[in-house]
């Protein structure tokens, strides 16, 4: 228990009194920002997707883009989001001449990635609509486009806002691999604490902690917006 106690002093004084705070304060910002872009960048990716793939094939054009969106799911759902981001950071990215910091890179591979899990539930979401709301929309002269977006589309997010929610929990979490690139998150915040004061056991429990808090408010947000639509439908 003493030694316990002597190691929380030890990391309390790197996060205080040398300021470790700072770093620690800064992962959590790009954890965050590379959680909520990467979510946002996702869902209107996965949203383009799942409406592209529930649209009707009698014409070439929708066959091609369906064959086009199958492909990029696929290969970011088969392929580890490490690797992904290594091949964006280190390949394809100096390959066409764009330079992006580390952050800059986790965003838009975290929303790439993240678009093509969100694209499966969104498809998921529109197909659990009732078909007659499309029909509707398309016998009052609305486009595909325009009923999907007005009609269909806001009621399959209401439909699949938990697996949202989850989705939102696993990119926080997945942050954790974004110092391969470069960039600093809670992870490297932590493991620069741990490398400074030789011990590695309280720094992690914090790190812990602070991803189960963050985890705690994203599903008590998500269950309130559950809530509140539930509301609304007795309403209706």
């Amino acid at each position: 228990m003493a030694n316990f106690d002597r190691k929380v002093e030890k990391f309390i004084d790197i996060l205080i009194n040398k300021n470790g705070y700072v770093q620690v304060l800064e992962g959590l910002q790009n954890t965050l920002i590379i959680a909520v872009l990467g979510l946002i960048i996702g869902t209107v990716i996965g949203t383009v997707i799942a409406s592209v793939r529930v649209m009707p094939k009698y014409k070439t054009l929708p066959k091609i883009l369906n064959g086009i969106c199958s492909f990029y799911v696929e290969l970011f759902r088969g392929t580890p989001i490490v690797v992904q981001l290594l091949i964006f950071y280190y390949v394809l990215l100096p390959v066409i001449g764009i330079k992006m910091n580390g952050v800059d890179v986790s965003i838009l591979v975290f929303g790439l990635n993240s678009g093509a899990y969100i694209s499966e539930m969104m498809r998921a979401g529109i197909l659990s609509v009732d078909s007659g709301q499309m029909e509707a929309g398309r016998a009052v002269g609305l486009s595909f486009f325009t009923t999907m977006v007005k009609i269909v589309i806001p009621q399959a997010v209401k439909n699949i806002l938990p697996t949202l929610g989850n989705e939102f929990i696993a990119l926080i979490k997945e942050t954790s691999v974004v110092s391969f690139v470069g960039a600093a998150d809670l992870y490297v915040a932590f493991n620069l604490i741990g490398t400074n004061s030789y011990e590695f056991m309280v720094p992690y429990l914090a790190m812990a902690i602070i991803y189960v808090v963050i985890v705690l408010i994203i599903s008590f947000g998500i269950k309130m917006m559950e809530r509140s639509l539930r509301k609304s439908d007795r309403r209706n």
